[in-house]
């Protein structure tokens, strides 16, 4: 899985923190409490085991005093380790290196990309105390996902000192939150799932030792030397028919 896209959809989850509405008691806290604190990554093993990882949340030291636990609400967040290449019936991957010039790149030197389309499955679970606080969270954020902006968000890749977006999109916004079972009384969980279809490039250079422009500078990955090119053909013999 693509950490460009687990930092991209983290950007993502903090944007619709930022645009949440409190409409409960506990939501009141919630929202001044700072994204760090309120939104956290979960085993790629997915939620599945929620009430556990909400356990070892909550032995965290999450305010610099080990003896008070975490605060609730939470909102756990985890991707699959699993990759599954997307459906030719929605987009064909460019399993072929293309050549380019990025137009950003003073230096114009010849790379080559190729690019595959991922689905990642991810999960998002809605953990608090009582039940209408969590189902509030779970509401705000199906709303939020089914918003025309909100349906694809980009992630950044940086090659040759230049960062590249390419996108991510949210399969489908009909997403449902589903309670999870737990052994506590006071403890409501609310999962759902999503798929992100996300578009992951593979930039190639030649290497220090092998043919290259001379552009860039010897052992930098930040600074590689370009594919040579050519530059200038010279014809001084003319063939008459």
């Amino acid at each position: 899985m693509s950490e460009e896209v687990k930092l991209a959809f983290g950007g993502y989850m903090g944007a619709y923190y930022s645009s949440l509405v409190p409409r409960t008691k506990s939501m009141q806290e919630y929202i001044t409490r700072g994204l760090a604190t309120s939104i956290v990554w979960a085993p790629s093993r997915m939620v599945d085991l929620a009430e556990e990882m909400l356990a070892s949340w909550q032995r965290n030291d999450t305010d610099g005093t080990a003896t008070h636990p975490a605060k609730m609400p939470v909102i756990l967040v985890a991707m699959a380790k699993d990759y599954t290449p997307t459906g030719r019936d929605y987009a064909r991957q460019i399993a072929d290196e293309v050549e380019v010039v990025f137009p950003e790149d003073e230096k114009e030197r010849c790379f080559k990309v190729d690019v595959s389309l991922g689905d990642i499955r991810t999960q998002v679970a809605f953990c608090a105390h009582d039940e209408p606080t969590a189902r509030e969270l779970a509401r705000q954020f199906t709303k939020y996902v089914d918003k025309t902006n909100s349906r694809r968000f980009e992630a950044i890749y940086k090659f040759a000192g230049i960062n590249h977006a390419f996108p991510v999109q949210i399969e489908s916004p009909e997403i449902i939150s589903v309670s999870t079972q737990t052994d506590s009384k006071n403890l409501t969980i609310l999962a759902c799932d999503l798929t992100l279809r996300a578009a992951i490039p593979t930039f190639y250079a030649p290497g220090d030792d092998d043919p290259n422009d001379g552009k860039g500078t010897d052992g930098d990955p930040d600074d590689p030397s370009g594919y040579q090119v050519v530059i200038q053909v010279n014809n001084e013999e003319e063939d008459v028919l």
